[in-house]
């Protein structure tokens, strides 16, 4: 291990201690296109030796091909990360289906299901990744206590959950961390899920805070061309018009990376860390990557401090973002608030 690793944070009250950023291991696996799957585990190395801990992924995440692809990495150093996977989207022989359950069956089916991918015995940080708005809150929850309480699964997390359910989650069984999109381009968690998690103790990990790689710059031009596989060619952001205006929204950014001899993506980084310290929470990005260059330069914005004439230069950003988060919006916290 090197001697400059990232700086700790408690994960929920009471919880492990893990480094203030963790990896998202969602691309290694589908919707990015193409992976080198030698160089994905070479990442995986990579951020363990610069302090990064809390690795993420999901049952469906290449429905369980990401879960498997961790397991000898998870197996050379176990009590050294922290594992999080989720459960609740479900996935069959139909590319395009995507249906939510919560139901208690379930939860106890996918946990097992998990386990076994992983290799492992216990998973650290089990997640609710959507919520079935049509199976009782405390039904869902009360299946993954009892997880616990087997000695299955240590932590309890939800993922896209507003205020008022994570509340209601936590009346039930403590639950450690949130999970939901927040970034510069996606604020809609600070209407009440933020408050709801700085009031209860939970951490904060925010997905996709780099608004799955528009905030690094990468689609300036507005033209770029993304691959076959690349999951992104249909999302509202991305396309035509959209994404030629949020292009135009990254000005300020650049031209703050420049000031600090940074980039994009670490300035955008570094704002939600920032942001998460406003309202008085423990926050843990998880950034994908599959390229060990990407991931230094993302730790590297651990170290980043962004003045409050900067901050304030960013703030109107979220509120001119062309386009929905998804193309269906339904299953998210923002549908029910």
């Amino acid at each position: 291990m090197t001697d400059n690793r990232i700086a700790t944070t408690e994960l929920g009250s009471g919880g492990p201690r893990v480094g203030v950023q963790g990896l998202g291991c969602m691309g290694i696996s589908e919707f990015y296109g193409d992976t080198d799957e030698r160089a994905a585990r070479d990442t995986l190395e990579a951020a363990l030796e610069a302090g990064v801990t809390l690795f993420d992924t999901a049952d469906v995440y290449g429905r369980g091909a990401n879960e498997r692809f961790l397991a000898p990495f998870v197996g050379a150093h176990r009590d050294g990360i922290t594992l999080a996977t989720k459960f609740g989207i479900e996935r069959t022989d139909d590319p395009v289906y995507r249906g939510v359950r919560n139901d208690p069956a379930y939860v106890r089916q996918a946990v097992e299901d998990s386990l076994r991918r992983l290799n492992t015995e216990v998973i650290d940080l089990y997640y609710m990744h959507r919520r079935d708005p049509l199976v009782p809150l405390a039904e869902s929850v009360g299946a993954m206590a009892e997880l616990v309480r087997q000695g299955k699964v240590r932590q309890l997390g939800l993922s896209e959950v507003t205020g008022a359910e994570l509340r209601e989650a936590h009346a039930v069984h403590p639950i450690a961390a949130l999970q939901s999109e927040w970034s510069l381009f996606s604020r809609d968690v600070e209407t009440s899920a933020v408050g709801a998690a700085a009031e209860l103790g939970v951490a904060f990990v925010p997905y996709s805070p780099l608004g799955r790689g528009f905030l690094t710059g990468a689609f300036a031009d507005a033209g770029k061309e993304l691959a076959d596989g690349d999951f992104r060619q249909a999302q509202p952001r991305f396309t035509g018009e959209n994404a030629r205006t949020n292009a135009a929204l990254l000005e300020p950014v650049h031209r703050i990376a420049a000031a600090h001899g940074a980039t994009a993506a670490q300035v955008a980084l570094a704002w939600v860390q920032q942001r998460a310290g406003v309202h008085g929470l423990s926050v843990v990005p998880i950034p994908g990557t599959r390229k060990r260059s990407r991931l230094l330069e993302n730790v590297a914005a651990t170290r980043l401090t962004l003045t409050a004439e900067e901050l304030a230069e960013l703030e109107p950003i979220a509120g001119q973002v062309a386009g929905d988060r998804y193309p269906d919006m339904s299953s998210t916290s923002a549908a029910r608030e």
